[in-house]
């Protein structure tokens, strides 16, 4: 591993169009050898989205493949690059500034669903504001340093574990630090519902509506995503949502999904479709993710 950060070092030094060609053509390779995750990213594309071909979904998967691989490698900008070369890479919508005044003036919920470049959000609000998030920590010592390390480098960054619990978190946000929150992956039937996501019966946590309602917190979308031919990044502020959670904490969490399903639509192909999104089913279904 030590090896590996300190090729990841190396590269940060390269234009990004280099690197991102780099991560592309690791990608490609990993793509082709690494056929147990292929197939759960091909079962995903195929229960979300059925109208397309098999060749597109085909050809989607490959692309995600190569812009997951992407997000490892330029991550090492991240940790590594000036502050001046982030700002020049990283594009912030709309109006070009971060709104740090709205998320820090009362309890903010940054909703970061899993894009591959949900880190450069990070990066982009580290270099203003402090923040907290859930982590999880690495089994390599070295990399989970560096990792740590990375994500405060440039203000104080408070990282919960899900062994925590939810009272640090709650803390948090009363103290008005925003709180990046990663609420669309399986963990299980525990905390969740079973809501659609492309119409499909998916474990999804209720957490961001509970928090919410706990905290009177406000909640701010904000997504990441790759500039085209290798520019830099689109880091997106979305307008607070109105009136959230309601009384009806599914239906906060169906407006959740719905919510992530449309930005997905945009960049299909950095969404994290190699997790197992539909992992937990019903009682009585069997599993989507059965190999022939």
């Amino acid at each position: 591993m030590k090896l590996l950060l300190g090729l990841m070092w190396l590269l940060h030094w390269l234009p990004l169009p280099l690197l991102g060609r780099f991560g592309d053509a690791v990608g490609s390779l990993l793509f082709a050898t690494l056929r147990a995750r292929r197939h759960i990213a091909l079962t995903n594309l195929r229960l979300t989205m059925p109208e397309l071909s098999e060749a597109e979904r085909v050809d989607l998967a490959r692309r995600h493949f190569q812009a997951y691989s992407r997000s490892v490698w330029e991550r090492a900008i991240l940790w590594w690059a000036p502050e001046s070369r982030l700002r020049r890479l990283i594009q912030i919508e709309p109006g070009g500034e971060i709104p740090v005044a709205d998320m820090t003036t009362k309890p903010t919920i940054l909703l970061c669903p899993h894009f591959v470049c949900l880190d450069v959000a990070g990066a982009a609000i580290a270099m203003q504001a402090s923040a907290s998030s859930m982590y999880v920590t690495q089994k390599n010592a070295a990399f989970d340093q560096v990792l740590r390390a990375g994500r405060a480098r440039f203000k104080p960054v408070k990282l919960f574990t899900r062994q925590d619990g939810i009272k640090p978190i709650l803390r948090a946000l009363r103290d008005k630090l925003p709180y990046f929150m990663l609420p669309d992956m399986d963990f299980g039937e525990k905390d969740a519902e079973f809501v659609p996501f492309f119409g499909v019966p998916a474990a999804t946590l209720t957490a961001t509506g509970r928090i919410a309602a706990a905290t009177g917190a406000q909640v701010m979308p904000v997504i990441a995503t790759f500039l085209p031919d290798y520019q830099g990044y689109r880091v997106k502020f979305y307008p607070v949502w109105d009136n959230y959670p309601g009384d009806d904490m599914v239906a906060a969490t169906r407006r959740m999904n719905a919510f992530i399903e449309e930005r997905v639509r945009e960049a299909p192909a950095e969404y994290f479709w190699t997790h197992k999104r539909f992992k937990t089913r019903p009682e009585g279904e069997p599993s989507l993710y059965r190999q022939p």
